[in-house]
């Protein structure tokens, strides 16, 4: 396995992230980026802004990355995620998944990045054009 997991308040790397997930033993490796969009819900946003738990977080990414290993023949998982204030365009999160087969790389990258979104103690604060700004899917 060739795992990698990484927060960071520093623009994330579509190459580098790839590169780790690559290996000779793939037949495919499967990238999802995420990135800050210029609305939600019909809103113009401004920007966005991730706080985390780190330790925990890292501790569900390796959660997800043990669950990926197990439900799919996959080698490698890469799950980085960027913290901080982000303006439109940049890359929120990326994941990317290795394996000997396509199908088998599509769908673990999207459980593990559904799973993320659910699980990893990451919460976002949206701030739109008009000056607003609230949490989504934040539990406080």
């Amino acid at each position: 396995m060739n795992d990698h997991f990484r927060l960071t308040h520093e623009a994330l790397d579509v190459a580098a992230a790839y590169a780790i997930a690559d290996n000779a033993r793939n037949g495919a490796v499967v990238l999802m980026s995420g990135m800050v969009r210029n609305q939600t819900g019909g809103r113009a946003v401004d920007y966005l802004d991730y706080q985390a738990y780190d330790t925990m977080a890292l501790q569900v990414f390796q959660q997800i990355s043990d669950r990926c290993h197990r439900q799919f023949p996959i080698t490698d998982v890469v799950i980085h995620h960027r913290l901080g204030k982000l303006k439109i365009g940049e890359i929120s999160v990326l994941v990317a998944v290795g394996s000997p087969h396509r199908g088998e790389a599509f769908e673990a990258c999207r459980y593990a990045i559904d799973t993320l979104k659910v699980e990893a103690p990451i919460w976002k604060k949206e701030f739109w054009l008009d000056g607003v700004s609230s949490w989504v899917n934040c539990p406080i």
